[in-house]
């Protein structure tokens, strides 16, 4: 449960109720974290134009290292759950796990533990970051474009993970489906919620 008062699906009206719908569509129920975002529907909207101009030159396995990196150091449970499952489309369980544990894989190229390190020092010390960091990347092979977009997309994590910890956003009870040892190693910080998901009903929903 949130620490504020969240506008509840039964009740969300206009812009609101607009809102939950496209999450509902996307992951079948409205997810606590767009909860959250119910005093202000338009910061959710901008959130995604945002987010997917940074994604949309960053191949998939990358953004998911770089987010999933930056949102385990940041001891984000909801989003450490929801990239770490998504990271399984690229490495098996096992191998997600150790990502957890050690933040470095057998599968990893040595520039993809490079990325990750860098990532994680965006999250939680960005003052720390020094030339020295940027010319480790390029020796990496990574160009200018390429490291704007680590940061980038590290940074928007940290946006988005500080707002639902901050208000105390759970994630999801529908991450208990998952492999308990998995989602273990990934709830690194709040717990997961024990409240059923929340869902609009067809006749609440006047879009359709």
């Amino acid at each position: 449960m949130a620490f504020i008062r969240t506008i509840p699906p039964r009740e969300a009206k206009d812009a609101v109720r607009d809102m939950y719908q496209r999450q509902q569509t996307a992951y079948g129920y409205v997810p606590n974290y767009a909860k959250v975002f119910s005093h202000r529907p338009e910061v959710m909207e901008r959130w995604a134009k945002l987010l997917a101009a940074i994604r949309r030159p960053v191949d998939s396995r990358r953004f998911e290292l770089i987010t999933f990196a930056a949102a385990h150091a940041l001891r984000n449970s909801y989003c450490s759950l929801a990239h770490g499952n998504a990271l399984t489309t690229f490495f098996d369980e096992d191998e997600v796990r150790a990502l957890a544990s050690d933040g470095a894989g057998e599968t990893l190229t040595v520039a993809e533990i490079a990325m990750m390190q860098f990532a994680r020092k965006v999250a939680i010390d960005a003052t720390g970051i020094s030339s020295d960091d940027i010319d480790e990347l390029q020796q990496h092979g990574f160009c200018e474009e390429e490291i704007f977009d680590i940061v980038a997309t590290a940074a928007a994590r940290s946006f988005f993970t500080k707002i639902l910890d901050s208000l105390g956003a759970e994630p999801d009870v529908s991450y208990l489906e998952m492999d308990q040892s998995l989602r273990q190693s990934l709830t690194v910080g709040r717990p997961i919620a024990r409240r059923g998901v929340e869902t609009i009903s067809p006749q609440d929903d006047t879009s359709a």
